[in-house]
């Protein structure tokens, strides 16, 4: 495969964003920051939010490379805080001037079985505040830029509520959730000139999903149960992020675009059915690994 760079594939022109401004949650992710380091390459600006601070900076600096003279704002805040997403998209406006592409990137994710009892009431609230609440909020906030300006709008959600895989259940709603609001908006917003789409990424290599979802002693296994025989690269992501604010996807509006080389319809579980979630075993070997208790 031949990119470009990291961020993504040679297929686009140059400075075509020139002059605009991306507004990215999560964006320090593995996923998301690829996503806006696309953007900024291709001549965009950008304002990356996230509740770490250290984590913001880092990425800021890398990202800030990556075109002379890009502008790359980065503010600390918490999408499930109405407020504070409404303050984030005024000092973008007032530091950067504009607000042309949102993309709702904030995440959370582990897992746990309803089952078992470890996925508490309060576990599941945070992640569908986090994912749900939190696309809502941020499109919200940054509502009156996107009409003045024919903005577009990127969701990223997940293939996991296709079907019903065992220890999602919280992960699944929200992304639900996420799929029906972004389809409601293209609706309501497409008469004021704003598109509003889904992405939907599978297994993507070295990311922060694949290390909380695929214990390390099934990865091979993972990889092999993609029909295109490998994990996607975050490039890939980009790619169809690109796509869907530049002038090719135009019309485009509504969409879900599952980026998962054909996983979800061949979707598994992170362990033997079904005595995975008849015994409440704890899944091992992935990152940040719920007990069996959830103190959450």
């Amino acid at each position: 495969m031949t990119t470009a760079n990291k961020y993504h594939s040679a297929s686009w022109a140059a400075n075509q964003f020139s002059g605009r401004v991306v507004f990215c949650t999560g964006g320090s992710g593995s996923i998301c920051s690829v996503q806006v380091g696309a953007l900024i390459s291709l001549g965009a600006d950008a304002c990356i939010l996230g509740r770490s601070g250290a984590a913001l900076a880092a990425a800021a600096a890398r990202l800030g490379a990556l075109r002379t003279a890009a502008r790359v704002l980065t503010v600390q805040a918490d999408v499930r805080d109405a407020a504070a997403l409404a303050r984030a998209a005024d000092e973008c406006v007032a530091t950067l001037g504009r607000i042309d592409f949102v993309i709702c990137g904030a995440a959370g994710n582990f897992l746990a079985s309803v089952g078992s009892g470890a996925l508490s009431t309060n576990a599941f609230k945070a992640v569908v505040d986090i994912d749900l609440l939190g696309s809502y909020n941020t499109v919200r906030a940054c509502l009156p830029q996107l009409v003045a300006n024919g903005g577009r709008i990127v969701f990223v959600s997940a293939t996991l509520h296709y079907t019903g895989s065992p220890l999602q259940a919280h992960v699944s709603a929200a992304k639900a959730g996420v799929d029906a609001l972004s389809a409601v908006l293209a609706v309501e917003l497409g008469p004021k000139g704003v598109t509003s789409n889904v992405i939907a990424p599978g297994p993507i290599a070295g990311t922060e999903g694949v290390a909380r979802l695929v214990p390390v002693s099934t990865v091979e296994a993972a990889r092999r149960s993609v029909p295109l025989q490998r994990f996607g690269e975050p490039y890939e992501i980009a790619d169809a992020t690109v796509f869907l604010f530049s002038e090719a996807g135009s019309f485009v509006n509504g969409a879900v675009l599952v980026v998962d080389g054909g996983s979800w319809h061949r979707q598994g579980t992170a362990g033997q059915y079904p005595e995975m979630v008849l015994d409440g075993a704890v899944v091992e070997g992935v990152k940040g690994a719920k007990e069996k208790e959830s103190k959450l």
